[in-house]
């Protein structure tokens, strides 16, 4: 395709509005016609009321703000509240002109509003998210009981095809995902128990449970998402795994699914991926990484060739970390390629690629024909097989720097796995040049933290030294903004094991990963307890989160 010069998007905008007349309309019709990036165009129609422009998505929405707006007032008139600063309520609106109806929301709202521009579409889906509770989905789940949907004694699949379709079951599923994603829940479970069913959302790495409902609904419930997944409904003895999007304003939400038969019926996992597009990347900095394990590892990404693991379980934060650090290399002298299962978020000057194991497209084989692209730097998603393995390694020794996770507890076993997958000590020693392993802990949350002093035992358990009696510690009372749970958000912590000469002299000869650890000790390394504990001084989490994140782990 001709690539256009550039140009002026806001002379451009005033151009159409010219010519078809300024509306909402004409804005929509030239971010769906890709005329524009939607930004742009928002930033130029917002320029030209002369307000500002915010993405509803990717800006901070308090519950404070939203509580402000009744929820059939922001429903009626497309608004919702966005901050409080000073005593003035920042408003996003489609129409911010409409001085009138500025006026009447600052008598409702009891104080001065300050309107912004956000498209219709987008306060439509922030206020299906934001507008969301406990309270309304427990109400949804009781009148779906109730209506008579479910008098059927026998659910065949063609009956249950039907009846997953029905807008009341699509309407509940669609409040299950709206609570979630209000709620920062990476994973929605909807569990079939003897007496009733059951929705967990895991939050900040904790399992809560939401609301219990009839086990009538649930095979229904777990019939919607497979046929959102495109799954056989009519099957439920096998596991099945699928995808499906949910559109949320002008932004489309990604979800991956899990069932699997259980005694009382399928359980299915719902986890929560990025908003396309709209997951911001964290930058190294920005993550709170330790200095003793961040400046190593940045020279260690800035290195030529050679692989760099990062470890832990599923959902410990491994490949934010691996975008924050393809982002930091990231430069357009740099040809960064990437194999994801799935892509997680779209990164701009980085060509990224999806395994799809329904046509047999797997890690090895993109691996094997991105090494015909003349890359610079690889992130291969996850090592699973020898073969992935090997072209790993012989990447990292043909002049790439390869960019790899891997399922291990400590950054140690990492190199004893990739042996006992098959890989030769003669090639893991040259190519690995660094391990490191994460966890993620529940932090603190800011609005309830505060100050005590743990006794003698916990101090004496966890330092050794008494010296520490008189630091304070901190913890979290519990309030509204953290549900009661004292925690809001989560914190990473971390272990390095920089690969000297001596370590790759114990690979090359098979030693454990023991061994291999003394020997990291020797250059700085220090088991992730030990970070774990650094986190907690710094009053970011508590002990009993790196009790239940770590193993104790301190002879080395």
């Amino acid at each position: 395709m001709r690539e256009h010069p550039a140009f002026d998007g806001a002379a451009a905008l005033t151009a159409l509005e010219a010519r078809h007349g300024g509306t909402l309309e004409l804005v929509q019709a030239v971010i769906d016609g890709k005329l524009l990036p939607k930004d742009d165009t928002c930033r130029c129609w917002a320029d030209g009321l002369g307000v500002a422009y915010v993405d509803l998505f990717a800006s901070v929405v308090t519950e404070e703000a939203v509580a402000k707006i009744p929820a059939d007032v922001a429903r009626k008139v497309h608004v919702i509240g966005l901050y409080l600063l000073d005593g003035v309520l920042t408003m996003a609106m489609a129409n911010p002109a409409d001085t009138a109806l500025v006026r009447r929301m600052s008598q409702i709202t009891g104080g001065p509003v300050s309107p912004v521009f956000a498209l219709p579409k987008d306060i439509e889906g922030a206020i299906a998210v934001h507008y969301s509770t406990e309270k309304n989905l427990e109400e949804s789940l009781s009148d779906l009981e109730n209506s008579g949907l479910f008098e059927k004694p026998d659910l065949v699949p063609d009956n249950l095809a039907e009846l997953a379709e029905a807008d009341s079951l699509v309407r509940i599923l669609n409040e299950i995902v709206y609570f979630g994603l209000r709620e920062r829940a990476t994973d929605i479970h909807l569990e079939a128990q003897e007496g009733r069913s059951r929705i967990r959302f895991r939050i900040d790495g904790n399992l809560r449970e939401i609301a219990a409902y009839s086990r009538k609904l649930h095979q229904a419930l777990v019939s919607r998402i497979k046929i959102l997944c495109g799954l056989n409904i009519a099957e439920s003895r096998f596991p099945q795994d699928g995808r499906f999007s949910l559109p949320i304003g002008s932004q489309t939400a990604n979800f991956r699914v899990s069932t699997i038969p259980s005694a009382y019926g399928e359980k299915a996992v719902v986890r929560i991926l990025a908003m396309a597009g709209r997951k911001t990347i964290l930058t190294l900095e920005k993550m709170m990484i330790s200095q003793t394990i961040l400046q190593p590892f940045k020279r260690l990404i800035q290195s030529p060739n050679g692989i760099l693991f990062v470890t832990g379980p599923t959902g410990s934060g491994k490949t934010t970390t691996l975008y924050a650090a393809l982002h930091e290399i990231n430069t357009p002298e740099t040809n960064i390629s990437t194999i994801e299962d799935p892509i997680e978020i779209q990164l701009a000057g980085v060509t990224q690629s999806q395994v799809n194991n329904h046509i047999d497209l797997k890690f090895a084989t993109m691996l094997r024909a991105l090494m015909r692209q003349d890359p610079d730097a690889i992130l291969i998603g996850e090592i699973r097989d020898l073969e992935t393995a090997k072209i790993a390694t012989e990447a990292a020794l043909t002049g790439h720097i390869v960019f790899a996770t891997l399922h291990t507890n400590t950054a140690a076993q990492a190199i004893v796995r990739l042996i006992e997958i098959g890989v030769e000590p003669y090639m893991v020693a040259p190519s690995v040049i660094g391990v490191l392993a994460q966890r993620l802990a529940a932090r603190i949350c800011d609005a309830c933290k505060e100050a005590y002093h743990p006794s003698r035992d916990v101090l004496q358990k966890y330092f050794q030294d008494e010296g520490l009696v008189e630091v304070p510690f901190y913890r979290g009372r519990g309030c509204p903004a953290c549900r009661n749970t004292g925690y809001k958000g989560r914190i990473a912590f971390h272990e390095l094991v920089l690969i000297t000469e001596e370590i790759r002299t114990l690979i090359s000869e098979g030693r454990s990963g023991r061994e291999i650890t003394q020997a990291a000790a020797k250059v700085g390394y220090r088991p992730l307890r030990y970070d774990g504990l650094k986190k907690v001084l710094l009053g970011l989490t508590t002990i009993e989160e790196i009790e239940q994140n770590t193993s104790f782990e301190w002879a080395i």
